[in-house]
């Protein structure tokens, strides 16, 4: 393409470093899982029965065999094997795996992929492929990193331009008013592997990843010391944190009454209560702790 001078000006190119700036930068994390799929060739993986379930949806779109393992009450789980030639796919909920933990399950688990989607702070793990997405944290429509040393190939690039309505609407309008292209958005991203756009990497270079770690930190240290003595859950400080997870046998009518005081928590996954036993502690899970927001807004 012959490269175009003058004219109306585009959006500011902004040359600040990304985090994760030395990863694969693929267009989801979906995205980041079925590349692993297509380049390590896998065909067995076990994942957890407290899960979005997106992930399973990747995993059934290429044919993957899944095996579900049980998550404790205490965000780990209970209980880890493989059998002969499965992966395993390990998600740092809430970023409440420590760096010795994760390091420990790689070392007995070779084929071992780690989701950080709730721990984009966090550092990958070395012995294992590990993958992040963006927009979980910062204000882009899509984008996820992905470290690994499987086989490279070329990708085509994504673009974002069409899914940026909610994001720019929101930062003029109330929420509510972009809540369903959102949700659209979300439901509609492919899990086809391609290259981050040119305009989320743009966006992620304007970002102050300091601040909004430190911001992230500091709200959720402050939600822990009001509601961490009513907490089911037992949490470690988390540098970055996604959001605040306080788990309370009243969780459904709470998430409700906050939402209406426009408050928006979300249920982390409204899957599993219909897909796991009522008294399974992944229904537990899903269905008592709120997703308190702790961002950098």
């Amino acid at each position: 393409m012959v490269k175009e001078i003058g004219g109306y000006l585009e959006l500011e190119r902004f040359t600040g470093p990304m985090l994760h700036e030395g990863a694969l930068a693929l267009s989801s994390g979906r995205a980041c899982l079925s590349y692993l799929i297509e380049q390590r060739g896998i065909r067995k993986i076990a994942l957890p029965d407290y899960n979005c379930e997106v992930v399973a949806a990747a995993c059934r779109a290429y044919g993957v065999q899944i095996r579900t393992y049980r998550i404790g009450m205490d965000l780990r789980p209970e209980e880890l094997r493989t059998e002969e030639d499965e992966w395993l796919y390990l998600v740092n909920f809430y970023g409440q795996l420590t760096e010795e933990e994760l390091r420990d399950t790689a070392a007995r688990f070779p084929k071992l992929i780690v989701d950080n989607a709730h721990a984009y702070f966090a550092q990958p793990v070395p012995e294992a492929d590990t993958l992040y997405t963006c927009r979980k944290f910062l204000g882009v429509p899509d984008g996820g990193f992905l470290y690994t040393d499987a086989p490279a190939r070329e990708l085509p690039a994504d673009e974002s331009r069409e899914r940026m309505d909610f994001v720019l609407g929101r930062f003029e309008r109330p929420a509510g008013e972009f809540f369903a292209a959102a949700s659209r958005n979300n439901d509609e991203l492919s899990i086809e592997p391609k290259r981050m756009s040119a305009l989320t990497e743009n966006l992620l270079r304007a970002v102050d990843y300091d601040r909004v770690r430190d911001t992230r930190t500091r709200n959720f240290r402050i939600l822990h010391e009001a509601l961490g003595s009513c907490n089911l859950l037992q949490l470690r400080d988390t540098a970055g944190a996604y959001a605040y997870p306080p788990m309370l046998p009243e969780g459904q009518a709470l998430r409700r009454k906050l939402i209406g005081k426009k408050i928006f928590v979300p249920q982390l996954w409204p899957n599993v209560p219909q897909e796991q036993p009522v008294n399974s502690a992944a229904c537990r899970l899903a269905e008592q702790i709120m997703t308190l927001p702790c961002d950098q807004r």
